[in-house]
This record gives C-alpha cells, sequence and structure tokens, in this order.
C-alpha cells in the first residue's frame, strides 16, 4: 500500500500523517509513505486545500484532519 501526505510540511500536514502512521500500526498494515510537498506535484491531485490524503492514488480526504476511526475505516479496506 502506498500513502501519501500532499502537503507543504505545515503542522496539520504532520499531524496527519502522525495518525495515518498510527493506524497503520494498530492494523498491522505494511505501508510505504510518501510526504508531497511539491506544489506541482499536488496540483496533479483533484483537491483544492491541504493537507490531502492518498492512498494507492485514490484522493481519501482533503482539507481537514479525519479522525482515527475514518482512518481505520479506510484503510481496513485495503
Amino acid at each position: 500500500m502506498l500513502i501519501k501526505i500532499l502537503g507543504s510540511g505545515c503542522p496539520k500536514c504532520n499531524r496527519l500523517e502522525q495518525l495515518t502512521r498510527e493506524a497503520v500500526a494498530e492494523l498491522g498494515l505494511t505501508a510505504e509513505f510518501e510526504h508531497v510537498k511539491e506544489m506541482d506535484k499536488i496540483m496533479a491531485y483533484p483537491i483544492m486545500t491541504t493537507p490531502a490524503l492518498v492512498v494507492d492514488e485514490e484522493v481519501k480526504v482533503s482539507g481537514r484532519i479525519p479522525s482515527k476511526d475514518e482512518l481505520l475505516g479506510w484503510l481496513k479496506g485495503h
């Protein structure tokens, strides 16, 4: 599973990455993380605001930090 965090590296982006890593560990999954900070690469996705979470090239959320329950639900399906 490839998980991308889209954002400039702001505290919200870092928090999203931290929560996602915790959810992956809780589920016992194996995932590769990539923090995409370059604006041209971020703009390649259909999002209007950051932070954003992309799992296997599917945008799961943008513009907010999801709850841990939301993250667990999205990741269980992979």
